[in-house]
């Protein structure tokens, strides 16, 4: 399908998401571009019950949360999101005008092209167990999005960093956990190592000293574990495996589209944060520049001057008057307020 608009965001993270809102300020109208199923980046991927403290007016706030404010925030400008489907192809028509193409068909053009992906795609380092697919997404989960699912269920959890240990510490509350690493020894902080600990002398986590080998079906959709230990094996039934080895960052296509990388990240100026590229822009994570602080703020700063040079791009012969959401009239209507 055929799409035109003015700016393509390529990520929809929460710094994707506030480009959204200061373009819409200068009445661009975007189209976005994710690979997940949904919005909200690794906030919403990775730790969506997890508090950030560092949102600026907001002494705590969850991913999930600061994603569904995003939302509301934009919702008036009426973007358009191309989920669960990659951005593979850029073609440049004219000296104002880029095309993408994406895995799943759609083929959108705009003035202006804006990566906001993160670091890429995250993708789980998984356990190398044969046949693991067939379970992922029912019996086997890379990440936690609804803790209630596994309310009063048996799991094992893998690993031996911090999203191992948070995960074993906080569903040990309400299930029955084991945790599973190949040695007594984590890479997680030492405040939640401690907690971890502490919960095993209460009996509240299982510890187990071993690694993954093998799955197997088991009866009542419980699934049998092998695992092993000093060259030995061993076994033990449970509900859910959740295996947190970490991510892998992946840029995709994007590292062939020809723009200015460094150490796989890409390249802008601090004043506009645009490309080697004219009119195509990377903000957050995914760039670097000079004194880079790999933070949502900095992205919110960068999306803000960013949106500043999409305009001249988009609308060359028009001028454009800065205004404050404060005190324009024009802007308070725009907003509904």
């Amino acid at each position: 399908m055929n799409h035109n608009t003015d700016v393509i965001i390529i990520g929809a993270g929460p710094v994707g998401l506030f480009a959204i809102f200061e373009l819409g300020l200068l009445n661009l109208q975007c189209h976005l571009i994710d690979n997940l199923d949904k919005v909200g980046g690794q906030c919403s991927e990775l730790y969506p019950e997890k508090p950030i403290y560092d949102i600026p007016s907001r002494v705590k706030i969850s991913g999930q949360e600061l994603t569904d404010e995003l939302m509301k925030q934009v919702k008036v400008f009426n973007p358009v999101f191309h989920l669960n489907q990659q951005a593979e192809k850029i073609e440049k028509l004219s000296d104002q005008l880029w095309k993408v193409s994406t895995s799943a068909g759609n083929i959108i053009s705009a003035k202006c092209v804006v990566i906001a992906a993160g670091v890429g795609s995250f993708v789980p380092r998984k356990p190398p167990i044969e046949n693991i697919e067939k379970y992922e997404n029912t019996s086997v989960f890379y990440s936690v999005r609804d803790k209630k699912k596994f309310n009063g269920k048996n799991i094992l959890i893998a690993g031996g960093g911090d999203s191992a240990l948070d995960w074993a510490n906080d569903l040990s509350s309400i299930a029955d956990v084991t945790l599973m690493h190949r040695r007594k020894e984590f890479r997680a902080a030492p405040t939640t190592v401690s907690k971890m600990l502490n919960l095993e002398k209460k009996n509240k986590i299982k510890f187990i000293l071993g690694q993954l080998d093998s799955i197997q079906e088991s009866e009542g959709q419980q699934l049998n574990i092998e695992y092993k230990n000093d060259e030995k094996k061993d076994s033990l039934k449970v509900d859910f495996l959740l295996p947190f080895y970490g991510l892998k960052m992946e840029l995709g296509p994007i590292a062939n589209w020809g723009l200015n990388l460094y150490e796989n990240q890409i390249v802008v100026d601090t004043e506009k944060f645009e490309t080697s590229e004219p009119s195509i822009f990377a903000i957050g994570d995914i760039n670097i520049y000079p004194g880079k602080l790999k933070l949502i703020l900095s992205g919110f700063h960068e999306a803000a001057l960013m949106a500043q040079k999409c305009f001249s791009y988009c609308c060359p012969d028009k001028k454009n008057v800065f205004r404050y959401t404060t005190s324009s009239k024009d802007l308070h209507k725009k907003l509904g307020v």
